[in-house]
C-alpha cells in the first residue's frame, strides 16, 4: 500500500509539474484569460493523458508495447511533434489588443478550442507516451495485470492530476490584474520561444540521433 501511495504521488508530480509545452501553455492561458479558460485547457491535457493511458493499457494487454518503443516510430512522432510545437509557439508572437494604458484585453478562445489545444499539446509530446508506458508497466505488476483495477487506479490518479492543474490555473489567473501590455507581450514572447525551443529540440534529437 505504501509503495502504491508513493507511485501515485510520483505520477501526479510528474504529470502536473513536468515543464513541457502544456505546462507553459496552461500558465499563459490562465494569466491572459483567467482560471476558467486555464481549467478548460487543463481538462484537455488530462483527457489526453487518459487517452494515452488507455491506449498503453490496451497495448500492454496485447503485448504490443514494442510499437511505442520502436525507434522509427519514436523518431516519426518526435519530428512531427516538433513541427507542431513550432507552429503553436509562433501563435504567441501575436500582439495583444490594448484596452487602456495599464491593462490589456484579449478575446477568450472557445471552450472547444481550449480543450483541443490542451489535448494535442500534451498528446504530441513523446515524453508523455514514454512516461505513461513506464507508469502503466510499473503499476500493472502491482495489480497483477488486472485491467479493471488499473482503470480504477488511473481514473483516481488523473482526477488528482486535474485537481492540481485547476489549482495551478487559479493561482496563475490571480496575477492577471497586475499585467501591463508590455509585461503581457514579454510573457507571450517567452512562452512562444519556449514552445519553439521544445519543438526544435525534439526535431533535432529525433532526427540526428
Amino acid at each position: 500500500m505504501i509503495s502504491l501511495i508513493y507511485q501515485t504521488v510520483v505520477i501526479v508530480i510528474l504529470l502536473s509539474f513536468s515543464f513541457g509545452p502544456a505546462f507553459f501553455a496552461l500558465l499563459n492561458t490562465s494569466i491572459k484569460h483567467g482560471s476558467r479558460e486555464g481549467s478548460l485547457l487543463a481538462i484537455g491535457v488530462v483527457l489526453s493523458d487518459l487517452f494515452v493511458c488507455l491506449l498503453v493499457i490496451y497495448l500492454i494487454s496485447l503485448g504490443a508495447t514494442r510499437y511505442i518503443q520502436d525507434e522509427k516510430n519514436q523518431r516519426f512522432m518526435g519530428i512531427m511533434a516538433g513541427v507542431l510545437l513550432v507552429v503553436f509557439g509562433s501563435f504567441y508572437f501575436k500582439k495583444p489588443v490594448k484596452k487602456s494604458e495599464d491593462t490589456i484585453e484579449l478575446a477568450s478562445p472557445s471552450t472547444k478550442n481550449l480543450i483541443l489545444k490542451g489535448f494535442f499539446l500534451n498528446l504530441l509530446n513523446p515524453a508523455v507516451w514514454l512516461l505513461w508506458l513506464g507508469n502503466v508497466t510499473a503499476v500493472s505488476k502491482t495489480f497483477d495485470y488486472s485491467v479493471i483495477k488499473m482503470l480504477i487506479y488511473f481514473g483516481i490518479t488523473l482526477g488528482l492530476v486535474l485537481t492540481v492543474e485547476i489549482f495551478k490555473a487559479s493561482l496563475a489567473s490571480k496575477i492577471k490584474r497586475y499585467l501591463t501590455e508590455k509585461l503581457m507581450r514579454m510573457f507571450n514572447y517567452t512562452t512562444g520561444v519556449l514552445l519553439i525551443a521544445f519543438g526544435i529540440g525534439l526535431m533535432y534529437r529525433h532526427y540526428f540521433t
